[in-house]
């Protein structure tokens, strides 16, 4: 599995570089993120960046899930970065959106988390 990790300020930036997110990487992708959220880097806010991701499944909206858990345990600031069709209708049809809050791109989302 394919992504980043980079710390912006106060905002941990964890971008997935793969096509799909589905039950072919999501239990990977559930370790990093757990390992993310665990190591010793302060951050108040997180991103998960999907812009490289054009497909989700279920077990793909598990993981945007896993991650929106871990943000509101912790009171940190957290959006999910896409502007893929599919993945935000299946955010929509699942009813997701009512949960999760979707920013079309890095800069939206950063100025979201700040109040800007």
């Amino acid at each position: 599995m394919n992504y980043s990790v980079k710390l912006e300020d106060d905002i941990l930036i964890f971008t997935l570089l793969e096509s799909k997110l589905d039950t072919s990487n999501s239990g990977a992708m559930k370790t990093e993120l757990t390992r993310t959220f665990t190591s010793r880097e302060k951050f108040s806010a997180f991103v998960l960046d999907l812009s490289s991701v054009e497909n989700c499944d279920s077990s793909g909206l598990s993981v945007l899930l896993v991650a929106n858990r871990f943000a509101v345990e912790r009171n940190y600031g957290f959006r999910i970065v896409t502007e893929s069709p599919k993945i935000l209708n299946l955010i929509k049809i699942t009813r997701l959106d009512e949960v999760l809050i979707v920013a079309p791109d890095l800069v939206k989302a950063r100025s979201e988390i700040r109040g800007i």
